[in-house]
This record gives structure tokens, sequence and C-alpha cells, in this order.
């Protein structure tokens, strides 16, 4: 048995699962260096939510973050979380956005891409495992440990989801060239015997060559428990994220695993002594992040409504401020109670972003109007449309006709649809004023009005405006 891996989240999904994502680059710094010497097998700092807030929020291009970051890391591989067609967005890119966006994350310093699909189709994987495949094995020829490829199975709960789909899916994602197999567990639901009959049927049936990286979260209470199991069923490498910002809806925290393991046939071969340091550091940022009202202390209890309600704990989070901008706040049980009866009217769909956002929106518009899809948001009907994809199980078709009323379904690769867009993008850049490198573009594409508002923000800065000035949204002609 080899020794556990273990990527730490400390500097993308722990203080995304506690605090919005609100930690800044100036937090990271001190600790970077230490953390480059611990031995993990890759550090996850950046993608999922860490684009879009960095400059929305905090005034930071997330691409010099990533430069910076690797600036810092040398030994150990940057890891990020990639949508699958979605990118760092929540809309359906076209194909040579993905490709573009892959060759830019290995160019800037990423050496481990972690891709999933909201719906577990393998066809909105197609292109960007394509594009991870061809830069990454670029990468790897001069460096083994980066331009690896990690597809990711969203999991979850349901009449389709067997042991069975999980196996076959993870197969389906070797055969497309992935070097890494990830069970995402983002709502913390998958339990401790169910993780060890998984990962033993997953090593079972895949390549010996080909790793299995486990991801759950602790919300639910039973994440170090999941996480031991899978070790003793052969997993090889576990995510979890150093105590201050670990457990409740965040990874199981770091330190007690590698404690458990000293000594022991799944030896991490981290030593204890040198995360004391850093998670000394990451309490003095978690007190900060708390300070300024980005970390609620809540986040860090255990909350067994996952477990009954199946919601990630970002899920419920958006669901009790929908209700609370409606004056509804007392309608929380019957939203809980209606998520599922959606689910069930969707074919089944994981509930990850952007699924998860459609479900728990369309189950609050159906309690507060009284009437089950008697509103239906433009998203809703995309997914009944196939546009998403392809839903693990059927839809429920006299509530498709009641949403669709007539729109036309489609059964191919959404993206198929789409027109290359890159060089139209980058023209709208140019003749705005705001180009400085072919990842603006990249920005703008993911989010048009954060990445331009940021733009004017960046260039008023650049020109030697007052700051404070250009901080307030108010910019010189």
């Amino acid at each position: 048995m080899a020794k556990v891996m273990i990527m730490d989240t400390i500097l993308r999904d722990a203080h995304q699962s506690h605090a919005a994502t609100r930690m800044r680059t100036e937090q990271m710094l001190p600790a970077l260096e230490a953390l480059d010497d611990v031995g993990y097998y890759s550090l996850e700092g950046w993608g999922g939510a860490t684009f879009d807030t960095c400059m929305r929020f905090l005034n930071e291009d997330p691409w010099e973050r990533l430069r910076t970051l690797r600036k810092y890391l040398k030994k150990t591989p940057i890891q990020m979380l990639l949508r699958g067609q979605n990118l760092l967005g929540y809309r359906n890119y076209a194909d040579d956005l993905v490709d573009k966006m892959v060759e830019k994350c290995y160019e800037n310093g990423i050496g481990v891409i972690r891709v999933f699909d909201a719906l577990n189709d393998p066809r909105n994987l197609e292109a960007s495992m394509k594009a991870i495949k061809k830069y990454g094995g670029q990468l790897r020829a001069s460096d083994p440990k980066r331009g690896i490829c990690e597809a990711a199975i969203s999991y979850t709960s349901g009449p389709s989801y067997t042991m069975e789909y999980f196996v076959d899916l993870a197969k389906t994602y070797e055969s497309m060239g992935a070097d890494n197999i990830c069970i995402k567990d983002m709502a913390n639901l998958l339990l401790p015997f169910d993780a060890y009959e998984l990962v033993t049927a997953l090593r079972k049936a895949l390549r010996p060559e080909t790793k299995i990286h486990l991801h759950t979260h602790n919300t639910t209470g039973t994440g170090d428990m999941v996480n031991l199991m899978a070790i003793r069923a052969g997993v090889d490498i576990v995510d979890t994220a150093l105590s201050p910002l670990g457990n409740g809806t965040s990874q199981p925290a770091t330190e007690p695993l590698v404690a458990t393991l000293r000594g022991t046939e799944y030896d991490t071969g981290i030593d204890l002594e040198k995360l004391i340091p850093i998670a000394e550091h990451f309490k003095k940022v978690a007190a900060e992040l708390e300070k300024e009202g980005s970390l609620n202390p809540k986040v860090r209890q255990v909350d067994v409504n996952t477990l009954i309600y199946q919601v990630p704990g970002g899920m419920l989070s958006n669901l009790m401020n929908q209700l609370k901008k409606a004056g509804k706040e007392d309608k929380l049980p019957e939203v809980l109670a209606e998520v599922p009866n959606v689910r069930r009217d969707c074919g089944y769909p994981p509930l990850v972003t952007p699924s998860s956002q459609i479900v728990g929106t369309q189950a609050v518009m159906n309690v507060i109007m009284g009437e089950r899809y008697k509103q239906v948001p433009k998203e809703t009907r995309d997914l009944f449309a196939g546009k998403y994809g392809r839903v693990p199980m059927p839809v429920n078709e006299e509530v498709a006709e009641k949403v669709l009323k007539g729109e036309k379904r489609i059964t191919y690769r959404p993206a198929d649809d789409l027109e290359p867009e890159y060089e139209k993008l980058k023209a709208e850049v140019l003749e705005k004023g705001y180009y400085t490198q072919e990842e603006d573009v990249l920005s703008y594409a993911s989010f048009p009005e954060v990445a331009e508002k940021f733009f004017k923000w960046r260039k008023a800065k650049n020109e030697g405006i007052d700051t404070d000035l250009a901080k307030s949204g108010v910019y010189p002609v």
C-alpha cells in the first residue's frame, strides 16, 4: 500500500466553503513557502468561485493571483476546479474558448485540473479533457507532477445512482484520458461504508495507474469517517483543509488525519510539526475574515439537514437568502420539502453548480407563488430542454410540457450549437480599451459585467487616479 496523499484546500475550497471565497492573495503570501515544503500531493488554489470573487469583491486579477501562487509554490502542483463546458462561469462556452482557457491555466501555473460536469454528462467534458490532455501532455514531458487530468464524478443519491452507474462513469472518464478519477462529494452525502464499497469497486475496475481521489466535506459530521474508510479501501488521495478553515461546510481538517495515519501503512509522510505554524497563520486570517463579516461561525457546525434534504450547505444559504428577500423566511420547511420534488421532475440531477441553483430557485418560486411551475426562470426551461446536457433519468413529461410550452428539446451535445467566440470577445475588449493580456478576454468571457467593472478600476489605478475614487465606482472621463 502506497502512502496516502493529501490535497489541501486551504487556498481555495476551504475559504469558499467558510468565507464566501473572500481570502485575499496578501493573506496567503506569508504561508506559501511553508505550504510548499509540507509535501502535499497538490494545493488547491484556483478555479471554482475564486475567479469570480477576485474581480467582483477583492479588486484582484485572478490570473495575477495564479502567477503569484506559482512563484512561491515551486515544488507543489497547484490544483484548480473547472466546470467542464461551463469553464469558470455558469453557461456553456464555445470549444475555442474552452481550449484557450485550459491553455492559459497551464501557462500561468496550474499543475492539476479537476474537471466535472454538474449532470455527469461526459459530452460536456469532451472539449475540456481534450484540451487538458493536449496542453497538460506538453507540461508532463518536463514535469511529471504537472499537466494532470482529473475527471470528477458528481456524487449524489437517487434511483439511478447505483454502484454500476458510478463505476461505468469512471471507466468512461478513464477512457477519455483521465489520469485521476475524483469522487466529488460536494454535499457530504457519501457515508463511510458506502465510501468503502465505492472505492473498492473503482479500484477493481480502473487501471492500476489511475489514481482515485476523494473529495468530501464535513457538513454532516461524517467526513473524517468517510476519508478513513476510503483509505482502508485503497483510495490514493484525499482532500482536507487545515484546521482554521476545516470541518463544517469545508473539508475535514488536515492535522487529525495526518496524526491518525502516522506510523501506519497509510502514513502520509507529512510532518505534523510543519503544519502547526501554518495553521497559526491561518487562524489569524480566519479571525480577520470573521471580523469583516465574511465568515459566519455557524458554517463550522454539523448540520444533519443535509442528510435529510440532501441540500448542500451553499445551496441552503441561497434558499434562505431568497426567502429573506421575499419576506417569506417562514416558508423554509416547505421549500426544503419541495426541493426533492423539483429534482425528481428534472430527472434527478446532482445538486451542484449550476443545477443546484436551478432546482433551488424553482422550489422557492413554487412555494412562494402557491402553484407549482406558475413562474419558470429561463434556466429551468433550458434544463428541461437539454441545453445543460443529458439528465440521469427521464424528466416528468407533464411538468416538461408546462415548462417548455412547445419549445424544442435537444438530445445532442449542447456546445454543438455554439459558434467560435474568442476572437469576437477579444475585439470587444480591445474596442473598449481594456485589453492588456490574452487572459483579459477569458475574464470578460466568464463574467462580462464584473470583468468590465474590474477593468475600469484597474485602468484608473494604473493611470495614477486616486484609488479611493476608483473604488467608489466613479471613473474620470
